[in-house]
C-alpha cells in the first residue's frame, strides 16, 4: 500500500486490521543532488523509491509512505539543480514524519535511505527523538531503523561484483543503473574525461567543485545498464522484504517498564 495513493480510510484500515506489517511503514529517504554528467538528480531518493515500490508489488501487505526526497547536499550546491537542507531543518523534518506517523498508530518506521550525506543527521534525530522519551523515563510508542539500500543482505556485494572497478562514492554506475531499469527513457550518455573520476575528500561546495569537476567520485558511470540495475532491484527487493518483516517482529522490552 502506497500512503499517497491512499486515502484516509484506506490506512486506517490497514493500522487496524491486525496484520503482521500493518503497524510498520518504510518511508524512502534520499536527497536531490547532481550525479555527474549523466546521473539523475533525484537518484539518491529515486533508488530507494524504486526498490520499495518493487518491494510493496511484491507483498501488498507492505506500506509504504511518501518518499522524502530532500536531503543533506550542501556540498552539490555549486552544481545546477542540487537542492538541499541545513542539519536543523531536515532533522525537524524527520522529527515532524515520525510525530505524525506514530500519531496514527504506526508502531515501526524504517527509514529506507539513498544518500550516504544523510546517515550522521538521521542517526543523530533518532538519538534526539529517543532522548526525550529517556529524560522522562518512558517508553517511545515506536521503533526506528535507518538502513542504506545499498547495506541490505547480498546488495553490495553484487553491486562490486557487477562493477568491480570504477563503482567509487559518488555517482556509481549501480546507483544510476538502478535508475535506468526504472527510467530507460532518461538514459543520458557523455564522454567522461578521466574515465574513472578523482577521488578526494568532501568539505564545502566550492571545494567539492573545484576537486570533482563534472561531479563525480572515483566513479565510472558508462559502465551502468537497465538490465544490471533490474539485477540490482531483484536482488534488494527480497533482502528489504526479509529486513522487515524481522523489525515488524522486533520486541519492544522497555514498553512494558
Amino acid at each position: 500500500m502506497l500512503i499517497h495513493l491512499s486515502s484516509w480510510p484506506e490506512i486506517d484500515a490497514r493500522l487496524n486490521d491486525g496484520g503482521p506489517l500493518s503497524r510498520t511503514v518504510i518511508v524512502p529517504i534520499g536527497s536531490n543532488e547532481q550525479h555527474g554528467p549523466t546521473g539523475l538528480l533525484g537518484t539518491d531518493w529515486l533508488c530507494p523509491e524504486i526498490i520499495a515500490h518493487a518491494a510493496e508489488k511484491t507483498d501488498a501487505n507492505l506500506i509504504v509512505a511518501p518518499t522524502f526526497n530532500i536531503g543533506m547536499a550542501q556540498h552539490h550546491l555549486a552544481f545546477a539543480g542540487t537542492i538541499s537542507l541545513r542539519p536543523s531543518t531536515f532533522m525537524a523534518a524527520i522529527t515532524d514524519w515520525v510525530s505524525s506517523l506514530s500519531r496514527h498508530g504506526f508502531e515501526r518506521i524504517y527509514f529506507l535511505n539513498g544518500h550516504g550525506g544523510n546517515v550522521a543527521t538521521i542517526e543523530a534525530t533518532i538519538s534526539e527523538i529517543y532522548a526525550e522519551w529517556s529524560f522522562v523515563e518512558d517508553s517511545p510508542p515506536f521503533i526506528l531503523k535507518l538502513k542504506n539500500w545499498w547495506d541490505l543482505p547480498g546488495v553490495h556485494g553484487l553491486c562490486n561484483r557487477l562493477f568491480p572497478t570504477g563503482h567509487g562514492m559518488h555517482a556509481t554506475p549501480s546507483e544510476i543503473a538502478v535508475t535506468q531499469a526504472a527510467y530507460p527513457e532518461r538514459i543520458k550518455t557523455a564522454d567522461y574525461s578521466p574515465q574513472i573520476a578523482p577521488n578526494g575528500p568532501i568539505r564545502d561546495a566550492l571545494d567539492y567543485r573545484a576537486r570533482f569537476p563534472d561531479g563525480r567520485i572515483g566513479s565510472d558511470p558508462a559502465q551502468a545498464s537497465p538490465e544490471k540495475g533490474q539485477q540490482i532491484i531483484d536482488a534488494a527487493v527480497p533482502a528489504l522484504l526479509s529486513d522487515i518483516a524481522a523489525f515488524a517482529a522486533e520486541t519492544q522490552p522497555g514498553a512494558s517498564l
